[in-house]
């Protein structure tokens, strides 16, 4: 059964760090994109970084030198690493496939939140 799977959100101020993490579950893996998206009410879902199954990373212009994605391929985990948090980085936090055509189900996602 395919499940995502995300925590590690929270409140922190400006400034503050978060660690993320999106445990996933199915055959799919491995082989996979995989990609955090955010999306804040009223707005649509946006990806924010992506690591390819061979190790490739990139990250959106606004979180570059922030943010940092990784994965663990044998317990099948995505991580976002997130420094330096700014308030404009609130939203709710998913992570799923990153090539549209191989979407999984969305999970629940994780919320963060950056404020003074």
């Amino acid at each position: 059964q395919v499940q995502l799977v995300e925590s590690g959100g929270g409140s922190v101020r400006p400034g503050g760090s978060l660690r993320l993490t999106c445990a996933a579950s199915g055959d799919f893996f491995q082989r996979s994109t995989m990609a955090w998206y955010r999306q804040v009410p009223g707005d649509i879902r946006e990806w924010v970084a992506f690591e390819t199954a061979g190790g490739t990373t990139d990250v959106r212009d606004s979180v570059e030198d922030r943010f940092t994605i990784s994965r663990d391929d044998a317990k099948q985990w995505v991580f976002l690493q997130m420094d330096r948090l700014k308030p404009e980085d609130t939203g709710r936090y998913y992570c799923n496939v990153f090539t549209a055509g191989d979407a999984k189900s969305w999970g629940q996602g994780t919320q963060v939140t950056v404020a003074s």
